[in-house]
C-alpha cells in the first residue's frame, strides 16, 4: 500500500493528471462513477482538521466535480437567459444560495465566526466590485456564445493573470512562460477569428472582457491569501455583493415561470456546490496538482451544447483551444517549478 501510494502521489504530480487520474482508477478496481462521487461526498462533509495537502486524490475529484457543477451551472445561465433572465437577476440567485453554505463551512472550521474578522476590507470592496463585475460578464458571455466558444476563451484567464503579474506585481517572467503567453494569444485569435463571421465580435470581446476581468481578480485574491483565507475571502465576496444585486433585483427581475425558476435555483444550486468544492480541493491538493482539472469544463461545455442547445463546436474551437489550454498548462507547471525552487532556496537559507 505505501508503493502504491508513492507512485499514486508521482503519477499525479505530473502534468498528465488525466492519465494519473485513470491508472488511480484500474488500480482501485472500483466503479469511476460511485467512486467519483463518494470522494466527492467525502470531501464536502469531512471535518477541516483532518485535511490537509496530502490527498491528491479528493482533491482532484473534487476538482473534477467543482467543473462539473459549474458547467451543470452555466447550461442553466443559459437556459434562464433565453427565458428573459436578466444577467443581474441570475448573479442575485447564484449569490444568495451560496450565502448559507459560506456560513456552514465558517461554522464548521476550527476558529468558527471570529475567523472572518479582517483589516483588509478595502481589498475586500476592491476584490467584490471586480469580481461581480467579471461574474457578470461571463454569465452573459455564456448567454451570447455557444458554452464551448465562451468557456475555450475564459482558459485564457492564466495567460492574463501571469501578463499583470508581470506588469503589475513587478513578478520575475522567464522567456518560457512569455512564450507561452504569446502562443496562448495565437490561439485566442483562431478561436475568436477577428474579421470572421463564426463567432460575433461584440460577443467575443464580452468573454475577452470576462477573462480580463477575472484574471484581475484573480491577482487581488492572490493578494489577499497572503493573511486571508479563501473561506474569509469568499465570506465577504458575497457580503459585499449581495446588497447590490438585491437592489438590481427589484430593478430588473420579473415574473417567471415555474421552469424558469427552476433554472435559477439551478444556477444557485450548482453554483454554490462548485465554489464549495473548489474550496475543498485546495485544501486537499497543491495548485500545481489540481489546476489541470479545470480543463475538464470544456468536457461538459462542449456535451452540454450539443445536447441540450444543438450548438457544435466549430473547426476553430478545435484547433484554438488545445493551444490555449497547453498554454495555460505549461504556465501553471512553470508556477509550480518556480514555487518549488523559492521553498527549496528558503529551507536552505534557514538551516
Amino acid at each position: 500500500p505505501e508503493a502504491r501510494t508513492w507512485v499514486t502521489v508521482r503519477i499525479l504530480e505530473t502534468p498528465d493528471c488525466f492519465c494519473g487520474l485513470y491508472a488511480i482508477y484500474r488500480s482501485n478496481a472500483q466503479p469511476l462513477l460511485p467512486y467519483l462521487l463518494w470522494q466527492l461526498w467525502q470531501s464536502c462533509v469531512s471535518d477541516e482538521s483532518a485535511t490537509g495537502q496530502n490527498r491528491p486524490m479528493a482533491g482532484i475529484l473534487t476538482r473534477l466535480g467543482a467543473m462539473l457543477s459549474l458547467g451543470f451551472m452555466f447550461a442553466f445561465v443559459k437556459l434562464a437567459g433565453q427565458h428573459g433572465v436578466h444577467v443581474t437577476e441570475s448573479l442575485f440567485y447564484r449569490q444568495l444560495t451560496a450565502m448559507p453554505l459560506i456560513c456552514f463551512l465558517i461554522w464548521r472550521s476550527q476558529r468558527g465566526w471570529p475567523s472572518i474578522i479582517s483589516d483588509k476590507h478595502r481589498l475586500h470592496i476592491m476584490r467584490s466590485i471586480l469580481g461581480i463585475f467579471a461574474m457578470g460578464l461571463n454569465f452573459w458571455a455564456m448567454t451570447l456564445l455557444p458554452l464551448a466558444d465562451a468557456t475555450t476563451i475564459s482558459f485564457t484567464v492564466p495567460i492574463f493573470a501571469t501578463l499583470f503579474a508581470a506588469l503589475i506585481l513587478r513578478e520575475k517572467v522567464g522567456i518560457r512562460r512569455w512564450s507561452a503567453i504569446l502562443i496562448g494569444f495565437v490561439g485566442v485569435l483562431i478561436v475568436v477569428r477577428p474579421g470572421g463571421t463564426l463567432i460575433p465580435a461584440f460577443s467575443a470581446a464580452v468573454a475577452l472582457a470576462g477573462a480580463l476581468a477575472t484574471a484581475g481578480v484573480t491577482l487581488l485574491i492572490r493578494i489577499l491569501g497572503r493573511t486571508e483565507t479563501s473561506i474569509v475571502t469568499i465570506f465577504w465576496f458575497s457580503a459585499y455583493t449581495l446588497p447590490f444585486l438585491t437592489i438590481c433585483v427589484f430593478i430588473y427581475g420579473g415574473d417567471h415561470d415555474a421552469q424558469t425558476w427552476g433554472f435559477l435555483l439551478g444556477i444557485g444550486v450548482f453554483g454554490a456546490l462548485g465554489q464549495l468544492c473548489i474550496t475543498q480541493s485546495l485544501r486537499y491538493a497543491p495548485v500545481s496538482t489540481i489546476v489541470p482539472m479545470d480543463y475538464s469544463a470544456l468536457i461538459w461545455a462542449t456535451l452540454f451544447g450539443i445536447l441540450i442547445f444543438g450548438q457544435y463546436p466549430g473547426l476553430s474551437i478545435w484547433i484554438g483551444a488545445p493551444i490555449i489550454i497547453g498554454s495555460g498548462l505549461f504556465i501553471a507547471w512553470r508556477e509550480h517549478v518556480r514555487e518549488s525552487r523559492q521553498t527549496i532556496a528558503r529551507a536552505i537559507d534557514s538551516i
